[in-house]
């Protein structure tokens, strides 16, 4: 279908003379025509921007928006702003379906500019690219509603047939490799797999507040078109990547591991921005170890009250019990340390010298940020 999309911006570039660039309506880059002007000021900022990273910044959006073009059904020019990073005026042709703009086509404008029916004939493709888009949306619709019953339903048969409508939704991409990637927190709607490279789907999961990506791989080496979807969804947020896998079977296991490293990621930052599952060490054990209710031994040291106790012993277990190296790493006397541990061992009635005690210590304190 991206093959069809560039046929369409070339008919239009063809049209009008100019180079074109087709973006969906969160101004993600879908297509652009080629560019063979010596003209320097043809690649201005934004354009160059917006082709090298397929996306524009929201400045520059809420900026073209306020000329209208969300509601335009017609041609928009818009001037030149040079504080902005636009060099040239432009030519807006919104791309609608049923009354909704689904995009808009990018040409950069020049005097004595397109005729009006050369501008009318364009704007005729602009909505078969419309059609194609609506196509591509409601495809996308059903794909991510399959792929959230897949990772949400129960085993046995309501699994078997979630994995069945996703199989169908997908076709032979189905049967490739692909990962598993966890946004989390997130909150609303998902975007579409079209405006992230490489997502064959993507599905809000609204009860868990996380968002769920397959990826399409092309080696199990290569997990950089996961970390790419991470980086474009994330804003703020830590996420997680699962083990590579073949196929669709072991999916709600891919999806366990994506959002425990995104929660592990959380817990240790280091571990992030984006954290993969390989790589959060003894937080995969602690996953499958986790209980929501904390050892009541432990519970007291985690009380607000005791944050920093808590983070002493943390550190303290972390550097294997050597004081000099914790006393460092707190930034506190020796003397500090032995009586903040002594108060640790009060509230918990744990033995620091004890090596089952200090286990279940640290699993706890480790546990809890999950």
């Amino acid at each position: 279908m991206k093959g069809d999309y560039q046929e369409l911006v070339d008919e239009i570039s063809a049209l009008l003379g100019a180079p074109a660039t087709l973006e969906n309506r969160d101004f993600g880059l879908i297509a652009f025509g080629a560019h063979d002007s010596d003209d320097d000021s043809a690649m201005d900022p934004v354009r160059t921007r917006s082709i090298l990273t397929r996306k524009s910044t929201p400045a520059v959006r809420a900026w073209f928006e306020g000329f209208g073009i969300t509601r335009a059904t017609g041609p928009v020019r818009i001037p030149a702003a040079p504080d902005a990073g636009v060099f040239r005026d432009r030519i807006c042709l919104p791309v609608r379906h049923g009354g909704v703009v689904l995009g808009y086509v990018w040409l950069l404008d020049a005097e004595p500019g397109p005729s009006q029916g050369r501008l009318a004939a364009a704007m005729e493709v602009a909505a078969r690219i419309g059609d194609l888009l609506a196509d591509e949306e409601r495809a996308g619709a059903d794909l991510s509603r399959a792929f959230a019953a897949v990772l949400t339903a129960e085993r046995g048969w309501p699994s078997d047939m979630a994995l069945a409508a996703l199989r169908t939704a997908l076709g032979p991409n189905a049967d490739g490799l692909h990962t598993v990637v966890c946004v989390t927190p997130w909150r609303g709607d998902a975007p579409s797999a079209g405006t992230v490279a490489s997502a064959a789907a993507i599905a809000a999961l609204p009860k868990s507040e996380s968002l769920a990506v397959l990826v399409r791989l092309r080696s199990p080496e290569d997990l950089t078109p996961a970390h790419a979807a991470a980086d474009r969804l994330r804003a703020t947020s830590p996420a997680g990547v699962a083990t590579p896998r073949r196929g669709l079977a072991e999916l709600p296991a891919a999806w366990r591991e994506a959002s425990t490293a995104a929660r592990a990621a959380t817990a240790q930052p280091k571990l992030g921005p984006v954290a993969e599952w390989a790589g959060i060490g003894p937080y995969r054990l602690l996953a499958a170890l986790y209980h929501p209710e904390i050892d009541p031994v432990v519970a007291p040291l985690l009380a607000p009250a005791h944050a920093e106790l808590a983070r002493t012993a943390e550190v303290f277990l972390d550097n294997a019990g050597q004081a000099g190296r914790t006393a460092a790493a707190l930034g506190v006397h020796r003397q500090t340390l032995y009586y903040r541990l002594s108060r640790v061992e009060q509230l918990t009635g744990l033995d620091l010298d004890d090596g089952e005690d200090r286990l279940l210590l640290h699993m706890s304190l480790k546990s809890a940020k999950l």
